[in-house]
């Protein structure tokens, strides 16, 4: 990689503040019906205001997704026509209260990878969601006394 200024260094006012991912999906109320009743989130706010929804946040602590109907994202970055739901990455949350959280959760959905204990100290257990994006649900390890 060759070396190139620093954009995020240059006047040094730059700072990055909060991610939040914008997840394409078929049916945007079948996700919000998945998020709210499977796994708890919030709806903050839909567009339009009623069904059928192109776009939608939801939000459970500090964790926050968009979920946007592939014709409505398709629509505002072209880029993304013809692309397929779905990715080739994890959304790795960490949580407190993890073995209650996999035991509630794992008669509910698609387990990928089971509850294990990782190499790097942590527990955590990797599921689909109903568009066939993978979530990770992760906590430090107890150590064993």
């Amino acid at each position: 990689m060759s070396a190139s200024p620093n954009v995020f260094r240059a006047g040094g006012s730059t700072m990055l503040k909060k991610l939040t991912p914008n997840l394409m999906v078929d049916d945007v109320q079948q996700t919000l019906a998945f998020y709210h009743d499977v796994l708890e989130f919030n709806v903050l706010m839909t567009l339009p205001d009623h069904p059928p929804f192109d776009f939608a946040i939801v939000q459970r602590d500090q964790v926050e997704l968009m979920f946007q109907s592939r014709t409505s994202l398709s629509e505002n970055v072209p880029a993304l026509t013809g692309h397929p739901i779905g990715a080739s990455q994890t959304f790795y949350i960490e949580v407190d209260g993890l073995t209650k959280l996999y035991e509630n959760l794992r008669d509910q959905v698609d387990i990928v990878v089971d509850l294990h204990t990782t190499f790097y100290g942590t527990q955590e257990f990797y599921f689909r969601d109903m568009n066939g994006y993978i979530l990770s649900f992760a906590e430090p390890a107890v150590p064993d006394e």
